[in-house]
């Protein structure tokens, strides 16, 4: 049976000489695009290769025309992930030192992919080295899979679908920047701030604990069923500020028992782009 929401150390630890497991690092940064690859150089967990937020994870922004992150051309990803060894036996697990909130993005573009069976690392490098577990510096090789990749189009929200969602009601917007972002108080990434009208916000901090691992499931269950208040999970749209960590707020749900929802990949960034849009501050 495969894994497809949380791995802990101790079963990575017990899988680290499993060629049938597959490590990634994808450690980033977003004010610092080449911190994460620095990072990696200096210690990793043995075997993980490095995927880049921007190289691997996205396609080029289109200015005036999409996000920060636009979806990655699927056929362009499926080449990198048989390249990196990914294939239909393989229990792929993702890890950064940021919460998840960075490795959440490729953990749902295999599921986008077809490849359901990848696992985020709860608690990340920081619980990793904290248990004072093996550290790597050699970049591993690669073996070449064989993967069946096919997008799932009904996993995607486009920004029509959003602005009926705004407008009408007919879908939850939550959105998962912090709430100084959301209100329009601060905006250091992106060029004018607030939020898509109707959306409600949840930080993806809040589903945490304070040592940095995930809630348990009943926890996070009862949170979400509360700003659900009674809509079925299908009815969720997952934003954020380009498409990123809105993917936390979407393995929370499903931890918690809430599949089916769906995430807006270009988000607030590329909600932005078109000057007719409307613009939300406050909360």
């Amino acid at each position: 049976m495969y894994i497809n929401t949380l791995v802990s150390t101790e079963d990575l630890a017990r899988h680290l000489d499993d060629q049938d497991w597959i490590v990634f690092d994808c450690r980033f940064t977003l004010t610092d695009p080449n911190g994460g690859r620095d990072l990696y150089a200096k210690g990793h967990i043995p075997g993980a290769h490095y995927v880049h937020l921007d190289d691997d994870l996205a396609a080029p922004v289109q200015e005036g025309k999409t996000g920060r992150h636009p979806l990655p051309d699927p056929n362009v990803l499926a080449e990198k992930l048989c390249a990196w060894g990914v294939g239909v036996n393989k229990q792929v697990v993702v890890y950064d030192d940021s919460f998840g909130a960075m490795a959440v993005r490729m953990w749902w573009l295999l599921r986008w992919m077809g490849h359901p069976a990848v696992a985020l690392l709860d608690g990340g490098y920081p619980k990793w080295t904290r248990e004072m577990r093996p550290v790597g510096h050699e970049v591993p090789e690669r073996r070449k899979g064989n993967c069946a990749c096919l997008p799932e189009p009904t996993q995607v929200v486009e920004v029509g679908d959003v602005l009926q969602a705004s407008q009408t009601g007919a879908g939850l917007i939550i959105d998962a920047r912090p709430e100084r972002r959301f209100t329009g108080e601060y905006e250091p990434l992106d060029p004018v701030a607030g939020h898509i009208p109707g959306s409600i916000n949840w930080s993806f901090e809040e589903n945490l604990d304070i040592d940095g691992t995930f809630l348990p499931p009943e926890a996070l269950r009862e949170n979400y069923q509360a700003l659900l208040k009674g809509r079925p999970a299908w009815q969720v749209i997952h934003s954020c500020g380009s498409g990123v960590t809105a993917c936390h707020n979407l393995l929370a749900m499903e931890i918690a028992g809430l599949p089916g929802s769906r995430l807006y990949p270009g988000s607030w960034s590329e909600w932005i782009t078109d000057p007719s849009r409307p613009i939300a501050t406050g909360e």
